[in-house]
């Protein structure tokens, strides 16, 4: 959702596929299987939208911003000790894309892969979770010295 003042269409919501890719054209996601159980027990016990999409207002219609804002909001108090809470941890929803990445990263998916299945280029992608591969110098430096054929 952009808002009215935002969108092409005047709209607060504008109904256009990805950005930077052709019309009809998708980009391949996988899920991990402990993701796919999860996604598949809401659906069993919420349905869908006739869109498809997960969640919806009591009419039907996309969830409004001030709707999932007080959500969020809520949530958060009920997930979080009182710290994290008055802490920017997981602030806004769009906080859990940075999360899944960075952890994709923690996990040592090559940058390539992880770009790809984020929609970054390898460049954006270094540039805004740089970050993330700090702090691991003696992982990578025994992941040298088993390259060279030293070491476990």
């Amino acid at each position: 959702m952009a808002g009215k003042a935002w969108t092409d269409s005047g709209e607060t919501h504008d109904r256009r596929g990805l950005k930077q890719r052709g019309r009809g054209e998708v980009r391949h996601v996988p899920i991990p299987p402990p993701l796919v159980r999860m996604l598949r027990e809401h659906l069993e016990e919420f349905g869908s939208v006739e869109d498809g999409r997960l969640f919806a207002s009591e009419r039907g219609n996309a969830v409004a911003a001030p709707s999932c804002s007080r959500v969020w909001k809520r949530a958060r108090e009920l997930a979080l000790v009182p710290e994290q809470v008055a802490s920017v941890l997981a602030a806004q929803p769009y906080d859990l894309r940075h999360a899944g990445v960075s952890q994709w990263l923690d996990s040592g998916v090559p940058a390539p892969e992880v770009a790809a299945r984020a929609g970054h280029s390898v460049e954006v992608l270094l540039k805004i979770y740089a970050a993330c591969i700090d702090g691991q110098e003696q992982e990578m430096n025994q992941r040298i010295m088993r390259g060279l054929g030293e070491g476990e």
